[in-house]
């Protein structure tokens, strides 16, 4: 018993668990606030424009009641409540693209600036750093820093 109680504690204090339960515990709250909008204020308005309460409409079957007027209410509520998280996802979305464009942009600048620092050993052609003295690949001494590659070559060619 012990153990199942250890590996329920592990598992409600993972990461993903709470992020889950702060997010009911917001979509509960943010519920509310679209119950009352609806009940408060689109209903009012709308029982204006149609001359009638929608919470009060009914209709009556052989003594039973069917509150259609309730249920229209709750179908602006889910409309209002699926417009509302389709526009925080899509902010958010937008956001996380901003966000990932200017990432992908700083690592391109950073890309070109290494490489604007490169220049290739004139003996093995590997890409080098421009101020190495000395080739990492073929391990050729690099004297002549600010000679071109044709002029390293006759050098060469002369001993």
């Amino acid at each position: 018993m012990k153990k199942f109680f250890s590996e329920f504690k592990t598992f409600a204090l993972r990461g993903n668990v709470i992020d889950l339960a702060v997010g009911v515990i917001i979509g509960a709250a943010f519920q509310a606030i679209v119950n009352s909008l609806v009940n408060d204020i689109l209903n009012p308005l709308l029982g204006l424009l149609f001359q009638a309460d929608f919470s009060e409409l009914t209709l009556n079957v052989n003594g039973v009641d069917i509150k259609y007027g309730s249920f229209i209410s709750a179908v602006i509520q889910f409309f209002l409540m699926s417009l509302v998280i389709f526009t925080i996802i899509k902010l958010i979305n937008n956001i996380s693209e901003k966000f990932a464009k200017k990432l992908h942009k700083e690592k391109e600048a950073e890309k070109l600036e290494e490489a604007a620092r490169k220049k290739k050993c004139p003996f093995c052609k590997s890409e080098i750093d421009e101020e190495a003295t000395r080739c990492p690949f073929c391990t050729s001494e690099l004297k002549t820093i600010n000679t071109t590659d044709e002029q390293i070559a006759e050098k060469i060619t002369e001993k």
